[in-house]
Parts: structure tokens; C-alpha cells; sequence
């Protein structure tokens, strides 16, 4: 017997892409980092938020999702914090684009472990994905079959899919980073990057749950 509904599985998968697709702060967050720092970096943040999704993904598999209810003062808090660090990272590339120094490498947040917990934080900060797993896998579920394996299943779908996706952003936005050699094309970039940065703030900012 099959763990899960093909027609109903299928479906799953082409909305969650299509979901995953549109650009919120974990996209926005990754082609920042891409664009401003590389390709390494880049994946390095989507392997955070990455973390942050399975991490939010496996709690409500475990039924924590009323405990992630109840822990929403803890999670404006971080919200907040992360707002405040994003908006904090945007300036920065701002002021680049005016400095005398904007033709070098400026580098507020370059370290793998920095960008990672980066990642996490905007990934478990995001009401679409903390309440992802709540309102929208139920649609799914086909209740002639057992709950378990299709919760996992479609768990394990969403983080490939999310990662993937997230991946590709992330490439070419590294390789788009090409484009921008020249010191003029330089402050360019450090003005995309700030914008993005700043837009990934004021989205986590202005998300309600």
C-alpha cells in the first residue's frame, strides 16, 4: 500500500514550488548574500535557512506546533533582533556606495558560520514558514491513509524542494555578481545589496502571523 496519495502528493509537490518560488526574505536574504560575497556564501546561507525550515518542518511532525504557538513572544523577540541586524547590514552596504573605499571588497557579515546563523534566523523567524506546515500540509492528506508517512513524506519533499530552489537562487546570483567589476558597477552592486538587505528587514518587519 502506498504511504501517501499520488494525485494529492503531486499536487503537493508543484504548489509548494510554486510557494517556495516567490520571492519573500529567505530569497531575498540568500540573492543579497550571493550578489555581495559569492557563491559560497550564498549556499552557506541556504544551508541556514535550510536548517531553520527542517528544524520548524520536524516540530510540527512531532505535534510542537501549539508549542510554537505558545513560545510567540520568543519568536517576536528574534523576529525583532533579526530585523533590526538586517536593516543594520543593508546601511552598511549603503554606505559603501558612498565611501571612498566602495571599489573594495566591504564585508559586514562574510564569515560561513555567520551567514548560516543568518539563515537560520530569518528561516524560523518567517511566519509563512512556521505556519507552513499548519494551515497547508493538511490540504494534502489523504485520510484513507495513515497520517505518519505522509507527514514525513511531504516534510522531507518540502526541505529538498526549499533547498533546491533556495540553491539555484543563490548560483545565479553568484554568477550575476560577475556583472559587477568595474568600481562604478561595484557601488551598484553594494546598493542592490543594501536594498535587498533592507527589504529582507522591513518584510520580517511588516509579516503578521
Amino acid at each position: 500500500m502506498l504511504a501517501v496519495n499520488p494525485e494529492l502528493f503531486a499536487a503537493y509537490l508543484f504548489a509548494t514550488a510554486v510557494l517556495i518560488l516567490m520571492p519573500g526574505p529567505i530569497v531575498t536574504l540568500v540573492i543579497a548574500n550571493s550578489l555581495a560575497y559569492g557563491q559560497r556564501i550564498g549556499l552557506a546561507t541556504v544551508a541556514g535557512a535550510s536548517s531553520g525550515n527542517a528544524l520548524l518542518v520536524a516540530a510540527g511532525a512531532l505535534g510542537l506546533t501549539t508549542v510554537l504557538a505558545l513560545a510567540a513572544d520568543l519568536f517576536e523577540v528574534l523576529r525583532w533582533a533579526g530585523v533590526a541586524y538586517l536593516l543594520y547590514l543593508g546601511i552598511k552596504q549603503w554606505r559603501a556606495v558612498f565611501s571612498a573605499g566602495a571599489e573594495g571588497e566591504t564585508a559586514p557579515m562574510k564569515s560561513h558560520k555567520g551567514v548560516f546563523g543568518q539563515g537560520v534566523l530569518v528561516a524560523i523567524t518567517n511566519p509563512k514558514t512556521i505556519f507552513f506546515y499548519a494551515a497547508f500540509f493538511p490540504q494534502f492528506i489523504d485520510p484513507a491513509l495513515a497520517v505518519g508517512p505522509q507527514l514525513l513524506a511531504m516534510s522531507i519533499a518540502f526541505v529538498i524542494i526549499a533547498t533546491t530552489l533556495d540553491g539555484l537562487y543563490a548560483l545565479l546570483a553568484s554568477r550575476a555578481r560577475g556583472l559587477f567589476a568595474s568600481a562604478r558597477a561595484n557601488r551598484v552592486r553594494h546598493g542592490i545589496t543594501g536594498t535587498l538587505l533592507i527589504g529582507t528587514g522591513l518584510g520580517l518587519a511588516l509579516a503578521r502571523r
